[in-house]
């Protein structure tokens, strides 16, 4: 049995967006996640915007999902948000039959995955560091 320390989120500093079941391989998303991971969401928008993969385009729109979650229900200011957490699990496998020759069939799996982003409040611990 395994014992899972389950973590208690700050809720009054902290807003998260899930995305699930998006068209992509993980370790396609995890090299942008990496690059983007305790940065500033201004910053954030920079890199996402620049960055030649494909794969950046998702995560630019949970990103931005994300800020307008916290600017709009928790009225948080967009220039004072930092992703805090950033992970990508596996999803589901989409498996398809090709047909081949002979009445063989080819199977083709496309990969899934699940991207959660955390952005944090950085403007109330500032007031306590002054």
């Amino acid at each position: 049995m395994i014992n899972k320390k389950k973590r208690k989120r700050d809720l009054y500093t902290e807003v998260y967006t899930l995305g699930q079941h998006i068209r992509m391989s993980t370790h396609k998303a995890r090299r942008i996640i990496d690059q983007i991971r305790g940065r500033s969401y201004e910053e954030t928008l920079m890199i996402l915007e620049l960055m030649p993969y494909r794969a950046s385009y998702p995560i630019l729109k949970l990103i931005s999902s994300a800020a307008a979650n916290a600017s709009h229900n928790m009225a948080f200011n967009e220039a004072d948000l930092m992703i805090s957490k950033a992970e990508v699990n596996d999803g589901t496998t989409v498996k398809k039959l090709k047909p081949q020759a002979r009445g063989r069939g080819y199977l083709i799996k496309k990969s899934t995955c699940h991207i959660t982003i955390v952005l944090k409040n950085i403007s109330l611990y500032k007031e306590y560091e002054v």
